[in-house]
């Protein structure tokens, strides 16, 4: 595969170097929002979140389970039918092999209801929040203080 140099012009180059923040994609800027909102929350609770694992997917590719009254299970944090987290608790996997607990963060729609970047973390946090205390079977006020 040869370089691409059109009419001669010399090699094309990124629009934006690499060192200003617009060169992020919106996902990278996500995780980096995912990780702020999650910093204060595992400073409070690490050993009892090693085994748990943040994940972040664009959609989330799951329905309710009644589309009529739109029934979450307390594992999903939602907006009305549309989910904006899972926690999924560990396991063993098909092969069966021991799996981690996994909070999946669902990305598109955590943007479109944050009109802010500080509103996209506020959210994103208070999300964790709610995983997080069903993970730990605590209420989310508990959380948010720490363990006692």
């Amino acid at each position: 595969m040869g370089v691409r140099d059109r009419r001669g012009r010399g090699l094309r180059s990124p629009l934006l170097p690499q060192s200003v923040p617009a060169f992020a994609s919106r996902s990278d800027s996500f995780d980096v929002t995912a990780l702020e909102a999650f910093a204060e929350i595992d400073a409070h609770w690490h050993e009892q979140l090693i085994g748990l694992d943040i994940a972040v997917d664009d959609i989330p590719r799951m329905l309710p389970r009644d589309p009529e009254s739109i029934q979450w299970p307390d594992e999903v944090t939602a907006d009305g039918a549309i989910p904006l987290a899972r926690l999924i608790p560990a396991g063993v996997d098909v092969t069966g092999q021991p799996t981690r607990a996994q909070i999946i963060l669902f990305r598109r729609p955590l943007e479109i209801r944050a009109k802010r970047g500080a509103d996209l973390l506020e959210l994103v946090h208070e999300v964790l929040v709610q995983q997080v205390a069903t993970h730990l079977g605590v209420d989310e006020d508990t959380v948010d203080r720490g363990p006692e």
